[in-house]
């Protein structure tokens, strides 16, 4: 049996930088008291979301991993505690500007980066501008609490981060968020649908996953307002909720898994052992056109 306490945190963030990392390390200290062994906080937390406008003052914000004030603060806070935080980060790196998680091991060591692959850019979403995509390919990390991987927010809407993690043998999936309500159309409320795709991507990989979103109203620059909906949840490994945050609070999730059951859970299912990976040509191009049995099939249907 090897239990882990995984935790899911949520908050509203202000425009100074200080009062956020003390809220998020108040969080995590409540996490840890109880019982978490790996705790998530949310997307870019160190201030409100800062890509709802095109403004080239905010690229200043970006900085080294080294030394960057939220990693370190958390690495402390890790050491401390003996917890694994993943954190969330604007990265700096040479010319190039990175949406990062630094994921953090229980003695407080960084482990190595990630870098979110896939960039959405739209109303009130314009991440192109800030972030170049992540160069560094899907990871999975051996911790002090199991072997984990972690996506950012727009990564958890393609089914091929998740799979991947878990190929690469992680045993959690993580991913931190900020998403809300949409500029272009108001009445559009993708919380559920948020929710359910990623309690799929738990199911089908039979392995916990957790997701962490932040709450409150944020202004843009231009008269412009973001809602992010919380929400944030802990689903087990057949895609079932076990722990949910509501819309508007502060919260801390936690949850228990015992990683040994799951591992043997995951082999009897079979479906890792009954994977075809010759017929999945398509998937590795952006027009479905990618080689095997089914392009073949397309070439000589009638």
């Amino acid at each position: 049996m090897r239990n882990v306490t995984l935790a899911a945190l949520q908050m509203a963030c202000t425009p100074d930088r200080e009062t956020n990392l003390s809220a998020m390390e108040r969080l995590v200290r409540e996490a840890a008291g109880r019982g978490a062994d790996i705790v998530l906080p949310q997307e870019l937390f160190e201030y409100p979301y800062f890509c709802q406008d095109e403004a080239p003052d905010l690229l200043l914000r970006a900085q080294a991993a080294e030394g960057h004030p939220a990693i370190v603060r958390m690495q402390a806070l890790a050491a401390e505690l003996g917890i694994v935080i993943p954190v969330s980060f604007y990265e700096l790196a040479g010319q190039a500007r990175f949406n990062s998680i630094a994921v953090i091991d229980a003695d407080g060591r960084n482990l190595g980066v990630y870098r979110k692959s896939h960039i959405p850019q739209g109303s009130g979403y314009q991440e192109k501008y800030y972030f170049s995509p992540g160069d560094t390919g899907f990871r999975v990390w051996d911790t002090k609490a199991g072997r984990i991987g972690v996506g950012i927010c727009w990564d958890q809407w393609f089914p091929e981060t998740a799979r991947a993690m878990a190929l690469m043998g992680a045993e959690m999936l993580f991913f931190p968020t900020a998403i809300g309500s949409e500029l272009l159309d108001p009445d559009w409320d993708s919380a559920a649908h948020w929710q359910r795709v990623m309690q799929g991507h738990a199911g089908a990989n039979l392995m916990p996953l957790v997701a962490s979103n932040r709450i409150g109203a944020e202004p843009g620059r231009c008269g412009t307002e973001l809602v992010f909906y919380g929400s944030s949840f802990i689903a087990d490994a057949t895609g079932a909720k076990v722990a949910e945050a509501n819309r508007t609070e502060e919260t801390v999730l936690a949850a228990t898994f015992d990683l040994d059951a799951l591992a043997a859970l995951r082999a009897s299912w079979g479906v890792f052992r009954d994977r075809r990976p010759d017929l999945y040509g398509p998937i590795a191009t952006l027009d479905g056109a990618g080689g095997g049995a089914g392009r073949r099939g397309q070439e000589v249907a009638p």
